[in-house]
């Protein structure tokens, strides 16, 4: 059973899913994004392994819902032409730097159908030593990159076909049945999808107000 430390990098909310846009007012978008964040972070720190969690993010409402949920926040470091891999990176150094050598997971922030069990198993999997990645839905992005050398730079590739950048970057592809991890929501046809997989206690309640259906998943409960 592996153990890591958590990675997750969140931009301002009010420019967030602009993809969205087609059917969400911005106030909307922010609104969702905060819901989707919570009930991903609430998914992720019920898993044992995971022993500790690091937000990276300039946005107020983030950093305090985060430090709610029991996360390290630190601010966004000045990012040039790559802010969220800047920001990844900026947090695997800062969790490092207080807890010494670490395995690492850099893990999307928009994953509200995400179950306990399915991170669980992916900790499981992952073999030793290397870099590890999860693709997701659309077989271009990435849910999680995992690196099990706790001395390893995380180097995390996210962003426009991530998923050939982090193969081509060494990082091997783990294989299983996670549709909730792999469900990251930008465009509408991914609220579709994460609705109909059921998601958070949050993003329910948000859908719900704003005119979609939506299930709520199984009660998030810690996994043994």
């Amino acid at each position: 059973m592996h153990t890591v430390h958590a990675v997750m990098a969140v931009k301002q909310i009010d420019r967030a899913k602009s993809r969205l846009g087609s059917v969400l007012s911005s106030s909307q978008r922010a609104q969702l994004v905060l819901a989707m964040f919570t009930d991903t972070v609430v998914a992720a720190m019920a898993v044992p392994q995971l022993v500790s969690l690091t937000v990276v993010t300039p946005d107020p409402l983030v950093a305090a819902r985060a430090r709610e949920l029991g996360a390290h926040v630190m601010d966004e470091p000045p990012a040039g032409h790559d802010p969220l891999n800047t920001a990844l990176a900026a947090g695997a150094q800062n969790v490092r730097d207080r807890h010494g050598p670490s395995r690492l997971l850099a893990l999307q922030a928009d994953l509200p159908a995400l179950r306990p069990a399915e991170l669980a198993d992916v900790l499981a999997v992952t073999p030793r030593g290397g870099r590890c990645v999860v693709i997701d839905h659309t077989g271009t992005g990435t849910a999680a990159l995992l690196i099990h050398d706790p001395a390893a730079p995380l180097a995390p590739r996210f962003g426009a076909d991530s998923a050939r950048a982090h193969r081509e970057s060494g990082a091997v592809v783990l294989e299983g049945h996670w549709p909730g991890l792999r469900s990251d929501v930008d465009t509408p046809e991914d609220l579709d999808t994460v609705a109909a997989l059921g998601v958070g206690e949050l993003t329910t309640s948000t859908l719900r107000e704003f005119g979609f259906a939506a299930h709520r998943s199984d009660p998030v409960r810690t996994v043994c």
